[in-house]
């Protein structure tokens, strides 16, 4: 397939792939201010389940996964027409109604979370595509797939064939074998093979055609996140950059609670269950996306939990008032710092 073909409405798509709660939506919302890139809106959940053969609820397929076998020629014009149909620029202007002015084709940028089973096909569909890996550490991104099932704002299929519960966030192959399994469980499979089929696909392409980068990286070094991003896409960071508050992000439009570096901790029991197991994978994280920084791969769960212990001397329950000044130094009252951890621990 000639991505120069006359047929071909797109230049260079970029498209985020990443587990789910991984901070694509934040990436993807930041991303979008360009005034370079042209999206939906949203996610493309409809583009493709709109085709019966790829919606798990039809009965022709059973999970997420889609590869380049999928891409025949009929499914692969009718998913451009759906993306042209519905594309917006940063001011909210559809493209259709430019169709009339002398304009360059557009640059869409893509971000669904069953993106990560799809790499191939994405990949017959936008033969140019750009792709932006985003990868977040374990302990957080579990922890936060967690929430997102319990709070049940994140439910993908009501009903599943052998299944009796609601199934949330990304359906991979093999899912079956987890009906039965814990939240932790389900959702560190989830995380697994998500981050395995990115980077399986991607390091089959030409690798001028993929970056890596983590939520760590985009949350503390926002800025020259985006200056990097948008030189391998080649866009200007103009309008990204005057969007943000002090160089800083914005919630996203999913933020479930506030983000906080230790979140995580309230799920450690169950994580420690899980995390173990996930060495290889994480492992292979490492050698594959080697610009990452070791920082994004730690594991330690007990350790980790040792360092924010109560200072000393500080009793959770009676020595500190809940409204006071935390004794480790933080800056943060009690109740939101040492004092909500012991909690945590008792609840444990």
């Amino acid at each position: 397939m000639n991505a120069a073909n006359v047929n071909y409405p797109f230049e260079r798509p970029v498209i985020i792939v990443a587990a789910p709660r991984s901070g694509s939506t934040l990436l993807f919302e930041t991303l979008m201010k360009s005034t370079d890139f042209w999206t939906i809106g949203g996610e493309s959940h409809a583009v493709f389940e709109n085709i019966d053969r790829f919606n798990p609820m039809m009965g022709m397929c059973d999970s997420n996964a889609l590869s380049a076998a999928d891409a025949t020629p009929e499914i692969v014009a009718r998913i451009r027409l759906l993306f042209l149909k519905q594309l917006r620029n940063s001011s909210g202007q559809a493209y259709q109604a430019q169709a009339s002015e002398i304009i360059p084709p557009p640059r869409l940028l893509e971000k669904t979370p069953k993106n990560a089973l799809r790499v191939s096909l994405l990949n017959e569909i936008f033969p140019d595509a750009l792709f932006i890996y985003l990868f977040r550490n374990p302990r957080e991104n579990i922890s936060s797939m967690m929430d997102a099932w319990q709070s049940g704002r994140f439910v993908t299929y009501r009903k599943l064939a052998g299944r009796e519960n609601p199934w949330s966030l990304l359906l991979p192959p093999g899912w079956q074998a987890y009906n039965d399994a814990s939240l932790e469980e389900v959702t560190a499979f989830q995380w697994r093979s998500a981050n395995t089929t990115i980077l399986s696909e991607l390091s089959k392409l030409d690798r001028k055609r993929w970056m890596t980068v983590s939520y760590g990286q985009q949350a503390h070094d926002t800025v020259n996140v985006i200056r990097r991003i948008c030189e391998f896409c080649d866009v200007s960071p103009d309008g990204i950059l005057a969007s943000l508050s002090d160089g800083r992000l914005p919630l996203s439009r999913y933020t479930l609670t506030p983000p906080k570096a230790d979140k995580w901790h309230k799920n450690a029991k169950a994580l420690s269950k899980v995390i173990p197991g996930l060495h290889d994978t994480v492992e292979f994280v490492r050698m594959t996306a080697d610009e990452l920084p070791d920082s994004e791969f730690d594991l330690a769960i007990e350790s980790s939990l040792s360092e924010h212990a109560a200072p000393t001397g500080v009793d959770s329950a009676s020595n500190v008032g809940r409204n006071h000044p935390c004794p480790c130094g933080s800056g943060k009252r009690f109740k939101h710092c040492h004092g909500d951890l012991g909690r945590q621990r008792e609840e444990n």
